[in-house]
């Protein structure tokens, strides 16, 4: 067995490589580089599931980031649970194949309850009094009190929210991915495991924020360089091989769709009242859409209506295709947990999860970092309101109030979905846009592109050869 690190920097493409990634450059002048033809959808689940499985969603399950439960009418996403998803996972069969093997699996999702050895991701706690404390879960348990007093806490509003990314009260922009790398040198060094799985996304907040082409970016790909650069010589050393690549490639959008207010345009929706707000109610709803990124998994509870749906979705300027169940089978995404049918934008264009027509009875987790309450995907949560007028007095305010004891809501987002300026999940026209791979090894790189599902065999190959 040759112990592998595998390094996964999202949103990292060959578009982005250049004068501000020269430890990158210089890993890839060593060794070889590939395109991943991306999964369907090219999201942070799915694409993770396929590369761990080797298999299509139409087989491990894993859609979207999430999905309506129709048993439970209930819309979920982000769930943690490695049970979600189906397949035998790269570690078991390694684990069959070489006795002693281990695996250690950093802030890749689905890090709950699997048979990983190790295992660190973000978990808050919630106390049945409405609080939430930021905090993560780690297996064995051993390693959450021991890494935490080495390292310190998480910074988890730096992980994902409008501190992400950006130099805040809160950290450093490359804080989260920083701390993920040096939990990877820590796990590396109390447990040596075969393969370690380490998850990077400090590129994903701006390049969605701002756009791939925005020129603040450049410090973004700096700031990646660096960690990866510094792993991967802290790997090196250790004789522990690196393969880099990522999940997706971000593109420049202009134009989201309120996909949910096209359908209740049409009065399909379901909507009640509660304390003066809408909420949308899935059960009851005729169809509805579960938006993520430029993916939109329609849900239908009259299956009468489903032409007259795809009728109305296909006249909507910035979808470019709709699936029915025939054709995701073509994509590979012909499972029970998928939409009825599954709405693709234009590469300039994604998805909301919006159902209201007046901001007014907008629902009160939609001026929050709420990514489980809300029926999609929300990269509207990476910025503060710019009506408030003094935001971070306005955060400063709400931290007293929960201090003090008071319940509150960090009302601080905007609903202005046009803010956004980088998307992905339909598949880029340019290659240059794809996910890329870059390995040390490249005899075992059998051609420049490769399809999502051969990820897991050359992780193998890379591990027993």
């Amino acid at each position: 067995m040759k112990r592998t690190a595998v390094l996964n920097v999202v949103g990292l493409t060959e578009s982005l490589l250049g004068a501000a990634t020269p430890r990158i450059n210089q890993f890839l002048n060593r060794g070889a580089k590939a395109h991943i033809l991306p999964t369907f959808p090219a999201v942070t689940c799915t694409a993770q599931s396929t590369y761990l499985t080797g298999t299509p969603p139409a087989q491990h399950g894993i859609v979207a980031n999430g999905w309506y439960n129709r048993e439970l009418a209930e819309v979920q996403f982000w769930k943690q649970s490695n049970h979600l998803v189906h397949g035998r996972k790269i570690w078991e069969e390694l684990r069959e194949l070489e006795p002693g093997f281990t695996c250690a699996k950093l802030f890749w999702w689905y890090n709950m309850y699997s048979t990983a050895d190790y295992s660190i991701t973000p978990r808050p706690m919630y106390p049945a009094d409405g609080r939430k404390f930021f905090d993560i879960y780690a297996w064995p348990y051993s390693i959450r009190p021991e890494i935490k007093k080495d390292l310190g806490e998480f910074p988890f509003a730096t992980f994902w929210g409008p501190a992400a990314g950006i130099k805040s009260p809160q950290g450093a922009p490359d804080a989260a991915s920083r701390w993920i790398a040096e939990s990877a040198k820590w796990i590396e060094k109390k447990y040596a495991p075969t393969l370690n799985l380490v998850y990077l996304p400090h590129l994903d907040y701006n390049l969605q924020r701002l756009g791939p082409k925005h020129p603040a970016i450049t410090q973004d790909l700096q700031e990646i360089d660096n960690i990866v650069g510094d792993l991967i010589d802290f790997f090196t050393q250790r004789s522990v091989q690196v393969l880099l690549l990522s999940e997706y490639g971000i593109t420049p959008v202009d134009t989201p769709i309120h996909v949910n207010v096209l359908l209740r345009e049409n009065h399909w929706l379901t909507l009640k009242e509660e304390l003066g707000l809408e909420l949308l109610d899935y059960g009851a709803s005729k169809a509805f859409a579960v938006a993520d990124h430029q993916v939109a998994h329609v849900y239908l509870n009259d299956p009468a209506l489903e032409n007259k749906v795809r009728a109305a979705l296909e006249k909507e300027p910035g979808i470019e295709r709709v699936l029915n169940r025939a054709e995701q089978a073509e994509l590979g995404i012909n499972h029970p947990r998928a939409g009825d049918l599954i709405a693709i934008a234009r590469e300039n264009a994604w998805f909301t999860y919006y159902y209201w027509l007046d901001e007014r009875f907008a629902p009160d987790f939609a001026r929050c970092v709420d990514i489980h309450r809300k029926p999609g995907y929300d990269p509207v949560e990476l910025f503060l309101d710019p009506k408030i007028p003094a935001p971070k007095l306005k955060i400063l305010w709400r931290l007293l109030q929960k201090r003090l004891g008071f319940r509150m809501l960090m009302d601080v987002i905007p609903l202005d979905a046009t803010l956004v300026r980088g998307s992905h999940g339909a598949r880029p026209a340019s290659p240059a846009d794809y996910p890329l791979l870059i390995t040390a090894r490249p005899e075992l790189l059998t051609n420049g592109q490769l399809n999502a599902t051969d990820i897991y065999h050359l992780i193998k190959r890379h591990v027993l050869h």
